[in-house]
């Protein structure tokens, strides 16, 4: 795997791909011919997707701006280890500078044990996401790629028992959402990429403070795993500064995925005829996890992104209900105009603040 920073890496990339493809489930039994349907059946979805996403929200993107890449469980993992890392090469650059010349920022075996816990967490993930937008891939100018995952689609459509060609679609409006999104809104992609760098660069690196987070996390993970909380790592360790941050993250992915939901549902039985009964199903797969499953999803604040599937598209729903889509969209302005954590539970907030317009005197 080529290196995307060549400075102290916290993670070893390598093992990281490694384990994930050992340990990720292999995907449902299918034929050669099935195979290639369902991938040219979703490459088609996701062009037509495109389409019936810009006519619905009004946005104007660059059509094709960002590839459509359909990916077996190995390939998300690879795709996402090349993100993962993205995000934390910085950090280990970051140590190595605040402890100095000549004191390595991670050791060889830790760096190796932290590319085992990755790539367990990878192999975990790889036989549940339908699709993903990765804003932040650079090829050959190309900004963004849209990763659909054929067997985890395949899977879930026949554990449904829905229209495969409705359901297929039906993921695509969501992806292509997310598309429309990152390529209409110039600014995005960059203010994401920001906020990110901004957390990383609070990343507490003295011991004992990290010490104690981490303290706190295993208290968070045994508590979560007994039911009594619904907190996970990624909100516990963290510094002050880092939870206004992720506040502020919050607030936008929430706004991002919500009204991706929104879209997908939006659109209608024109073009996805029996999108009711999928929805139901689907809604109905989400909540009907096992205790097992539920904890580990709270622990790796998978529970987190669900309330901002939930929440963001009700904030989405109450808006464009309240002001249209016309107004709506002018969440899109700048980052000024993104709904906070709080006002993404609270619309009315939202629509005062950004749309609403104090009366002029005579």
């Amino acid at each position: 795997m080529t290196r995307l920073h060549d400075g102290p890496q916290l993670v070893d990339w390598d093992t990281a791909v490694a384990t994930a493809t050992r340990l990720a489930r292999p995907g449902p039994s299918v034929t050669p011919a099935e195979a290639r349907a369902a991938v040219a059946e979703l490459r088609r979805s996701a062009a037509e997707a495109e389409g019936h996403v810009r006519g619905f929200t009004r946005l104007t993107a660059s059509s094709g701006s960002a590839p459509v890449v359909v990916v077996d469980r190995p390939g998300w993992v690879q795709a996402n280890t090349e993100a993962f890392e993205q995000v934390l090469g910085p950090l280990g650059e970051l140590i190595a500078q605040r402890r100095g010349p000549g004191k390595s920022g991670t050791s060889a075996v830790s760096s190796r044990l932290a590319g085992v816990q990755v790539g367990a967490l990878l192999a975990y993930l790889s036989g549940r996401v339908l699709g993903q937008f990765d804003p932040f891939h650079d090829a050959e100018g190309r900004l963004g790629r849209l990763l659909l995952v054929a067997p985890n689609v395949v899977s879930i459509e026949r554990e449904l028992e829905v229209d495969p060609t409705d359901f297929r679609m039906w993921v695509c409006l969501h992806e292509e959402t997310h598309r429309v999104q990152f390529t209409a809104v110039e600014w995005l992609r960059e203010f994401l990429r920001s906020q990110i760098r901004a957390f990383v660069s609070e990343t507490e690196v003295d011991a004992d403070a990290l010490a104690s987070r981490l303290r706190e996390a295993v208290g968070a993970v045994v508590g979560s795993l007994r039911g009594q909380s619904d907190v996970s790592l990624v909100e516990v360790v963290q510094t002050p500064r880092q939870r206004e941050i992720l506040d502020r993250l919050t607030g936008l992915m929430s706004l991002l995925e919500g009204h991706a939901e929104y879209v997908m549902d939006g659109v209608g039985p024109e073009v996805v005829p029996s999108v009711a009964e999928i929805r139901s199903k689907f809604t109905r797969r989400r909540s009907g996890t096992g205790p097992v499953d539920q904890a580990i999803r709270r622990v790796l604040g998978l529970e987190m992104k669900m309330r901002q599937y939930r929440d963001g598209a009700a904030f989405v729903r109450a808006v464009v209900d309240a002001v249209g889509v016309e107004d709506f969209n002018r969440v899109w302005t700048s980052p000024e105009t993104l709904p906070t954590k709080a006002e993404i539970t609270d619309a009315p907030a939202w629509i005062e603040r950004v749309v609403s317009r104090p009366a002029v005197a005579s």
